[in-house]
């Protein structure tokens, strides 16, 4: 396949076996590990935890980014599904006790994703879990198969989106993909605590770019009426061996208020917010 499915439009030659472009991955989907992920935001973990399929590869390539021993195509230890072993890992995943299926950082492998999904009715949601950086048109591929989009937000300015992850027109996408996803989906759905359908926008803040944070949270409240979107303020920032400058610290306790204040501040009531101990490596699953 010639890949244009991510807004890199890199146009790499990717064949069952190889790959190219940023992401490096082959067109069969790759999957570094699926387990129950119980450090889910709460409305979707349930019992039992999340059913998280980490797929390897990425598009971002985000330098801090917490997963990079499977976001770097030549450091996973990892497994080559079809369509078929796919499913049964999804399958698998319920049978163990699942709340959702929660697919991380599928965007690369959407067109295996999409047959794992058309003609199966899944007895728990099916969470996209991705780094906001989508092409609308890719999206609406998946419309009626996905109930839950979990996006981040990452940011609304160009210079830190280009100077973290190499991708200046990061929030132009994001702007445009989020509002995709919840015209699929519509207003959040809540039943005993468990999200049912609708898109849940993460933040994680980074430390000394609260400029960055703020006109995040203004894009959300102009964008979206109270009730119509979960977010997600993340304060887990953990910073990655050879970090330097701003990265090579935590988010500061004056920080992460100050930032909550704002959000509060613009009207945003609906979602989550982290402590202090969240911002420790123990939550990034071993991969």
């Amino acid at each position: 396949m010639i890949c244009n499915l991510c807004p890199r439009d890199c146009h790499a030659v990717r064949t069952p076996d190889s790959g190219g472009g940023v992401c490096g991955m082959p067109s069969a989907a790759v999957v570094a590990k699926s387990m129950l992920h119980r450090w889910e935001e709460p409305c979707l973990t349930g019992e039992h935890g999340a059913g998280a399929v980490f797929f390897a590869g990425c598009s971002l390539q985000c330098n801090y980014c917490q997963n990079r021993v499977i976001s770097r195509p030549d450091a996973a230890r990892c497994q080559t599904v079809d369509v078929a072993g796919l499913r049964e890992t999804f399958r698998n995943l319920i049978r163990r006790g699942a709340a959702c299926l929660d697919l991380v950082t599928p965007t690369h492998f959407v067109h295996v994703v999409r047959e794992a999904l058309r003609g199966e009715q899944y007895p728990v949601p099916v969470v996209w879990n991705s780094g906001g950086y989508e092409k609308p048109d890719t999206l609406r591929t998946l419309d009626g198969l996905v109930q839950i989009y979990m996006p981040d937000l990452k940011y609304a300015l160009p210079e830190p989106a280009q100077a973290y992850s190499g991708a200046a027109d990061y929030f132009r996408w994001a702007a445009a993909a989020i509002p995709e996803m919840f015209r699929q989906t519509g207003r959040y759905r809540m039943e005993n605590g468990q999200l049912l359908s609708g898109v849940l926008i993460r933040h994680l803040i980074l430390p000394g770019e609260m400029e960055n944070t703020r006109r995040v949270i203004d894009w959300v409240s102009r964008t979206f009426r109270p009730g119509d979107v979960l977010f997600s303020l993340m304060r887990q920032y953990t910073p990655q061996p050879g970090a330097t400058g701003r990265l090579a610290r935590r988010v500061t306790g004056a920080e992460y208020r100050a930032a909550v204040a704002y959000m509060r501040n613009c009207g945003i009531t609906d979602g989550y917010t982290q402590d202090a101990a969240s911002a420790v490596s123990d939550y990034t699953p071993d991969f």
